[in-house]
């Protein structure tokens, strides 16, 4: 017996949201509402559960990042700066409030476009170094 599947619709916020918390071409948008809602439990997780760590977690606790730490991207051409913070859990915070657990969706929900967070976003306090470059030190590349 196959399982009834019904349609929702969701707004780009929530879409956003859902891609955050996705393991790329792994999960669907019903595994994370799973995952998020039902905890693998079939219960609804408790208001206090704590969220996984994000991916930048192993940079702060390499000493390469830290909590508060600014990351920025410029588009020139269209005299933008995005802004985002490093939380202490490893996520990126961004200018409206909302969180990511990963680079390349948090730069995403500000240009509105696929983008290698890792490659775009440097460090604030010195331009010079990109997330990947930190990447590549914490991978033993430097």
């Amino acid at each position: 017996m196959t399982a009834l599947v019904r349609s929702i619709e969701i707004d780009d916020e929530v879409f956003a949201f859902l891609q955050s918390q996705c393991e790329p071409l792994v999960d669907t948008p019903n595994d994370v509402l799973r995952r998020l809602l039902l905890g693998g439990s079939g219960r609804l997780p408790a208001a206090t559960a704590e969220r996984r760590p994000g991916a930048l977690m192993p940079f702060i606790r390499a000493g390469l990042l830290k909590a508060g730490d600014k990351l920025i991207h410029v588009q020139p051409r269209r005299g933008l700066t995005h802004e985002a913070t490093v939380t202490a859990d490893g996520w990126l915070g961004i200018e409206d409030g909302r969180e990511f657990a990963k680079p390349s969706p948090a730069l995403k929900a500000q240009t509105g476009v696929d983008i290698n967070g890792y490659g775009k976003y440097v460090l604030k306090a010195n331009p010079e170094v990109s997330l990947q470059d930190l990447r590549e030190q914490l991978r033993g590349g430097a």
